[in-house]
């Protein structure tokens, strides 16, 4: 009788490829799917590895390895032994022994044992991208034997079609969000040049003027170069800013709340006006959430720090019901939205209620010529 796992084997590829289908990061995709395919077939270990272009692996996770037995065992493994055979013959390997194939090349002192084994390419189209590997099959099995069967491998085979779109989807994902960053500092360095470009302009031509005046008229000497030292004031802020702006966020390490509560004590050093952050009853948000609200909460201090003239800008996270409210509310001149959307300025408007939207939430704006800003951001969740 085949062993199988306790839910079966349709239900748990079932499972496996729903658990997949949740996530887009790459090292959270190759994790999932090292669990699954351990868990599906039952083994004791499992690993997945995807290929570099120099006879390596860019990344090689594991499952029932502890981290400190994957620490002693040191640096990732080269692409030799069975390892190359899955990726370069690009077929299946199953065997009752690896450690009597005439391909195997032993491993290191603190390797596990491991004796029967299965082995699969991941392929998209005719590039292998991957390989997966399991060995000891937990299950009643005679001495010398091999305890995966091929309906084992049949599995393993659907895991791996599901396993090839998922990394597809997550080297994308990976790809677009490289794009945007790209993007991101592309646009910060245009404003940047723009912005302190004309601050220094303006500079060296009060400078200018301040010299022609010394001797003949000192009091007017004097005013344009308390102009020189506003001017430079100026440029140094809009640098400190272009600089908090370019620092990669630290979501992932820190969570939302700890870079907003960072970045906002950065901008209060760097500018004029007092900016303040307070968070109310707000829980983990998912990645994408996060990662959208302090893209609107920087597009809108940056809106309020350098176009407004506020004095006091207030950034507040709380809960609403079932859903997380970022609020940023300024007390500077304002606008009317409405005139700004026909005139074609949109102060990032825009952008912001497209990464609203994009994450099920939804963006609102309050502004009035003299009474200030507030732009909300509502989303499901926290």
């Amino acid at each position: 009788m085949t062993h199988r796992p306790p839910s079966g084997g349709l239900a748990a590829v079932s499972a496996a490829l729903l658990a997949m289908s949740r996530h887009l990061e790459m090292r959270d995709v190759l994790k999932t799917i090292v669990a699954s395919a351990r868990e599906l077939l039952d083994a004791e270990y499992a690993a997945l590895g995807v290929p570099d272009d120099h006879g390596g692996f860019a990344q090689f996770v594991v499952d029932g390895v502890s981290d400190e037995q994957w620490k002693a065992i040191g640096p990732l493994p080269r692409q030799h032994g069975i390892l190359a055979a899955m990726l370069h013959e690009a077929k299946p390997e199953r065997l009752a022994d690896v450690r009597k194939d005439p391909r195997f090349e032993g491993w290191p002192a603190a390797h596990p044992d491991m004796s029967d084994f299965l082995g699969l390419p991941i392929r998209d189209g005719d590039e292998t991208i991957g390989a997966l590997f399991l060995a000891n099959k937990r299950c009643p099995k005679p001495e010398g034997s091999c305890g995966f069967t091929a309906e084992d491998e049949e599995l393993l085979a659907i895991l791996a079609q599901h396993a090839a779109i998922a990394l597809t989807n997550a080297r994308l994902y990976e790809r677009s969000r490289e794009l945007t960053i790209a993007e991101e500092r592309s646009r910060l360095a245009h404003e940047l040049h723009d912005a302190v470009s004309q601050k220094l302009f303006s500079l060296r031509l009060t400078a200018q003027a301040a010299a022609t005046l010394v001797d003949r008229d000192p009091a007017r000497a004097k005013g344009e170069l308390q102009q020189v030292a506003a001017l430079a004031a100026e440029a140094v802020d809009e640098l400190r800013a272009a600089v908090v702006e370019l620092r990669p966020a630290a979501l992932d390490e820190d969570g939302l709340i700890a870079t907003l509560r960072t970045q906002i004590q950065v901008l209060d050093r760097a500018h004029t006006a007092r900016v303040t952050f307070e968070s109310l009853g707000v829980r983990a948000l998912p990645a994408a959430q996060e990662e959208a609200l302090l893209r609107v909460s920087q597009e809108a201090l940056h809106n309020a720090l350098r176009h407004s003239g506020a004095g006091h800008v207030d950034v507040t996270l709380v809960r609403r019901g079932s859903g997380t409210v970022l609020r940023i509310t300024d007390d500077g001149q304002g606008f009317e939205p409405a005139a700004t959307r026909q005139a074609g300025r949109h102060l990032g408007l825009v952008s912001m209620r497209d990464r609203a939207s994009g994450v099920g939430g939804n963006l609102t704006v309050e502004s009035a010529p003299g009474k200030g800003t507030t732009i909300e951001m509502e989303v499901p969740g926290g």
